[in-house]
């Protein structure tokens, strides 16, 4: 299924929550790893490329000599904590408050130098703001893709904050590379719709949409909820992302 909603309505248990396992079709495996105050938990990346998105919480990751704090208290108004190491490393998380992580990671046994990204670091992009009068402006926060990570990493990362009642990743678009949403609504019983080719699906919180097959895609969050989602990317051997192409003929829109 396109749309993983397994933790729809649910609280999310201490530790990891799967929604994909890592042979998933679309090479990535994606967790929530939600954590008590004052608990500890290191992530051991084996023969996996990991990324690590802090979504509210607070606390501190330390990985090699770095150690860096992080407070976020919701995704509206604050950019994300996220670190990016290569397989056989780890990472030691240790929370002050009760915390919610994203946990991307991809099969992956090359080396490259690992980095945890401090919110000043991550590139803000206000897309869509002025055009279509507005209806599709959005927050695209871009975390790393291959003009900031290592030319051997396999992972794209970013965020996207939808504001009420406006569309985002439109016109529509496509690429060749595999991509997962995790979407979240403030507040939770908010709803949106998501395309993916010619099929709709109604988004609600904690759901996840996987895109593969070069399937257009594109989303809209109804009127008065803000909606939030992490997108993953995974570059493909001979065709790593460096972009997508507007879906014709909407890309007309944009003349």
């Amino acid at each position: 299924m396109s749309l993983v909603k397994i933790f729809r309505d649910k609280t999310f248990s201490v530790g990891y929550n799967e929604y994909l396992t890592p042979d998933d079709d679309t090479g990535l495996r994606f967790q929530i790893l939600q954590m008590d105050a004052n608990s500890e938990e290191t992530i051991l990346s084996n023969e996996y490329e990991t990324a690590l998105l802090v979504i509210e919480g607070k606390g501190t990751l330390r990985y090699g000599d770095q150690s860096v704090k992080f407070d976020r208290t919701n995704w509206i108004e604050q950019n994300p904590v996220a670190a990016h190491f290569p397989a056989g490393d780890e990472i030691r998380i240790m929370t002050e408050e009760v915390s919610r992580l994203a946990v991307i990671s991809t099969l992956n046994g090359s080396r490259f130098d690992g980095k945890i990204y401090l919110p000043e670091e991550v590139d803000i992009e206000r897309r869509g703001e002025d055009i279509l009068d507005g209806t599709c402006y959005r927050l695209v926060r871009l975390v790393f893709d291959r003009t900031i990570a290592p030319e051997n990493a396999k992972l794209v990362l970013g965020e996207v904050l939808n504001f009420p009642g406006k569309w985002s990743s439109y016109p529509p678009h496509h690429h060749e590379q595999p991509e997962i949403y995790y979407y979240e609504f403030s507040p939770h019983e908010g709803y949106g719709h998501g395309e993916l080719g010619e099929d709709v699906f109604k988004i609600k919180h904690q759901d996840l949409l996987k895109i593969t097959n070069s399937r257009d895609h594109s989303q809209v969050s109804a009127p008065g909820y803000h909606m939030y989602y992490i997108w993953a990317i995974r570059h493909l051997d001979d065709a790593p992302y460096t972009g997508f192409e507007f879906t014709e003929p909407y890309d007309k829109l944009l003349d």
